[in-house]
């Protein structure tokens, strides 16, 4: 489990990549299908990002292994690779399956302790990304915590640093400290709360509407904002929550846009991209 690119500035215009995987998560994954840059680049047009930005990003996503290049005569397509889609998945588990709001706490804690060299800026950025990506949280210094258990090996696999990590699961919080402590120590709660109500303002009125012209590009902005509030989510524990937490309430309204774009943008799309199929990899 991997992250590629870091949460977009609530209310900002979603940055290429982040607009990209979602683009190739909604009608790519699983199909194997690969897609033509001049659709890719009329798109995003429309959603505001420019050619040169399309195409300096579909570079980069090639260089990082996160896309390939097919080419049919004289046009290029761009298919998500196999490491691409285990990301894509798991976007998609993460809106679909897991939810927007943890019911189902068990009152334990993953922990992960690290002390990394100082000179190692680089892998400490990449464990602390990982460790953010997987809903882990800053207790104190070196010692990290996410609600529930959590598949470590997963999140830190291909770093190299299993010698520096130390990893205990099914932990409680014991007196003096409670759960709602850990809550509020290692979270901003605040921000992830904030998040949501910004969500909600963001989709709640006009821009909830959509013809059936603009609902591809709708839809794709729709699930890139709404993935990127759930990642800055770590799941929190909801019986440790305020009473009015907005997660249920936003989750809802992202259903319920989603369900109302799906149909329009699905037309949209078979009728407008320039769709070829690849050889699974």
């Amino acid at each position: 489990m991997t992250s590629f690119d870091q949460p977009d500035q609530a209310g900002g215009v979603p940055r290429p990549q982040s607009l990209m995987l979602t683009f190739f998560g909604i009608h790519a994954l699983g199909r194997d299908v690969a897609v033509s840059a001049g659709c890719l680049i009329d798109v995003f047009g429309q959603a505001g990002i420019t050619e040169d930005a399309v195409r300096s990003t579909l570079t980069r996503m090639v260089k990082r292994g996160l896309l390939e290049r097919h080419r049919r005569g004289r046009r290029t397509y761009f298919g998500p690779t196999p490491r691409a889609a285990r990301v894509l998945q798991d976007g998609h588990d993460r809106i679909w399956c897991t939810g927007a709001v943890n019911r189902d706490w068990d009152g334990t804690w993953t922990l992960v302790g690290f002390s990394l060299p100082e000179a190692w800026r680089s892998e400490r950025h990449d464990l602390r990304s990982r460790l953010v990506w997987s809903g882990f949280g800053p207790l104190q210094n070196g010692l990290w915590v996410a609600p529930g258990t959590v598949d470590v090996p997963e999140v830190v696999a291909g770093l190299g640093l299993d010698a520096y990590l130390r990893v205990f699961q099914g932990a409680t919080a014991a007196g003096p400290t409670d759960a709602r402590t850990v809550l509020h120590t290692a979270f901003d709660v605040e921000s992830v709360a904030k998040g949501y109500e910004a969500f909600l303002g963001r989709w709640s009125t006009g821009a909830a509407e959509a013809d059936e012209a603009g609902a591809l590009v709708r839809q794709l902005l729709l699930h890139t904002d709404w993935l990127d509030q759930v990642r800055q989510d770590p799941h929190l524990p909801a019986e440790h929550l305020p009473e009015d937490w907005p997660a249920a309430r936003a989750e809802e309204l992202f259903r319920e846009l989603a369900g109302r774009y799906a149909e329009l943008a699905g037309r949209e799309a078979a009728s407008t991209l320039d769709v070829i199929t690849v050889a699974a990899s």
